[in-house]
């Protein structure tokens, strides 16, 4: 590589953020963790009496396994391959995995087969409306079951302050929330407007279209989104773009 390519990662303080600080060092890449999520479980467990059980994350089926929650003549879906693979390690069946793994997607997926029908959305309690939305529209009748909270973890926010300092080649957005914890920390170390000049002069990437469309509409400039929404893709993009001599 021809230069050091630091690259800001937000993801929470779990097996993940250990997935994308090995993922970014094998691409020669030099990772600055931060993470901007915590998880509060509510203790809550997803609803049995519907049709159709909606899953959005491998946190939320791990907590539902954890209340245990028992579904019996449900249709189960995964919003995505990850949570699909959670469901089936937690001895659940995937019955419905979308094409393009979205609340769009899923909704595409289910149009014209739930009007009538009762669904239930286990996740976070920062669930796009994109998804709940869209099945009201497709006839069905949502309840949504919130099964933890996503928090900003204490001390969080050292990337803010190398943002700021122009100490980042890159920066890895997978959740419009990761944006707005970004900017929550910049604020209270009075280093806002530092830390957004600081981003446009890296590489920001943005996992899908309304993490892009959140981080635009606080003047942060998105440099790529991938056409796929995976980290794996967002972090090699990234890198490539920062550094394009890292592969050699």
């Amino acid at each position: 590589m021809s230069r050091e390519v630091r690259v800001a990662v937000f993801r929470p303080d779990d097996e993940r953020l250990d997935e994308a600080v090995e993922l970014l060092d094998s691409l020669g890449a030099t990772p600055v963790p931060d993470p901007m999520l915590a998880i509060e479980p509510t203790g809550a467990a997803p609803r049995i009496d519907a049709d159709y059980a909606v899953l959005t994350s491998k946190t939320g089926v791990e907590l539902a396994a954890r209340a245990g929650w028992k579904p019996a003549d449900l249709t189960i879906c995964a919003i995505g391959e990850r949570t699909a693979r959670a469901l089936r390690e937690a001895g659940y069946e995937v019955d419905l995995l979308p094409e393009e793994f979205s609340s769009s997607g899923l909704v595409d997926a289910l149009q014209g087969r739930v009007d009538g029908t009762r669904i239930e959305v286990a996740r976070s309690d920062h669930g796009s409306r994109v998804l709940t939305d869209g099945l009201n529209d497709a006839g069905a009748y949502v309840h949504e079951t919130v099964l933890y909270e996503l928090i900003r973890p204490p001390g969080s926010g050292g990337s803010v302050e190398r943002a700021a300092a122009g100490e980042l080649e890159g920066a890895l957005f997978t959740s419009s929330l990761t944006v707005e914890h970004f900017l929550d920390a910049a604020a209270e170390r009075g280093l806002r407007e530092e830390a957004i000049a600081g981003l446009d002069d890296a590489v920001v990437g943005a996992i899908g279209d309304p993490t892009r469309r959140t981080a635009e509409s606080h003047d942060i400039m998105v440099d790529l989104v991938p056409e796929t929404a995976s980290f794996e893709e967002l972090a090699c993009e990234v890198v490539e773009a920062a550094a394009p001599s890292y592969r050699d």
